[in-house]
């Protein structure tokens, strides 16, 4: 249900996107759309993010809750699965972490277009000893997250106003990657085996609906704005093996989270200005 419902969002943002595209095309033919008006722009921001209750646990689950090697005997046969009591004195995560962002986009007018790339810190947790009970070698448990998304905004007060409000919504993607706490054994779906986690970064990809408000104070060329919104984000499991069944965690797994943050905007001048100042 909420695949769907992120699939409509996606094809009503996709939609808004080449019907501006088209109409600014269109208009260009026509005459009434000057090139020379498009404004270039780079931002930079941060911003206080929450996840929701399902990620939080997801990631704590999946880092924290399972954590086993097998015993073989002599043909190689598992005989026995032992469990590490370890991951018991690692630190959870929280559910809230600090979201960077580069932006650049072109201003036309009251319309914006920008592309997001955003990422984060890594959270780490680290390691409470260098081996567990078993011998086996322990590591710091860490996860990071980076993406890009496609914004659509438009200035509701004019184009320079000295303040501004300016909603904005896009699509786009997120790459979440996890490393866990030791070369664990996980069985396959099926039972037909068993496969070993290795000293890495494992990842899986998501599709992502961002939804923002941005209150603008509009010092030209410069601004500075303090934004909020929502970011829909569902991740799908995380393969540990490319054979059938080698996979961790559930699809569809919610990510989402609201944000709050302030942004810093350097807008560039346009040819037409560009062209004024040389003449004087």
């Amino acid at each position: 249900m909420m695949r769907t419902k992120l699939s409509v969002a996606f094809s009503a943002v996709c939609l808004l996107g080449l019907v501006l595209t088209n109409h600014a095309f269109a208009a260009a033919a026509d005459g009434f759309y000057d090139k020379g008006n498009i404004r270039g722009f780079i931002s930079l921001a941060g911003d206080y993010r929450n996840m929701n209750s399902e990620f939080k646990n997801y990631i704590n689950q999946l880092l924290f809750s399972y954590g086993a090697n097998t015993v073989t005997d002599s043909a190689g046969e598992v005989t026995d699965t032992v469990y590490d009591a370890a991951l018991g004195r690692y630190d959870h995560f929280d559910d809230y972490y600090m979201g960077l962002h580069v932006q650049f986009g072109a201003q036309y007018k009251q319309f914006l277009t920008w592309f997001d790339v955003n990422f984060m810190p890594t959270q780490i947790s680290e390691k409470p000893a260098d081996y567990n009970t078993y011998g086996y070698r322990l590591y710091d448990v860490s996860w990071f997250a980076y993406g890009l998304d496609w914004m659509f905004g438009w200035k509701l007060f004019g184009e320079n106003a000295i303040i501004n409000l300016i909603p904005a919504a896009g699509f786009g993607f997120n790459l979440l990657n996890v490393h866990f706490a030791s070369n664990y054994d996980y069985p396959y779906a099926d039972g037909s085996g068993w496969v070993q986690l290795r000293n890495r970064y494992y990842s899986t990809f998501a599709s992502t609906f961002n939804a923002e408000v941005e209150l603008r104070l509009n010092l030209d060329p410069f601004s500075i704005g303090g934004y909020g919104g929502y970011r829909v984000i569902r991740y799908e499991p995380i393969t540990i093996s490319e054979d059938d069944g080698g996979l961790l965690g559930d699809p569809d797994i919610s990510g989402d989270t609201w944000f709050v943050g302030v942004k810093l905007t350097w807008t560039f001048l346009s040819d037409t200005q560009r062209k004024l100042r040389d003449k004087l």
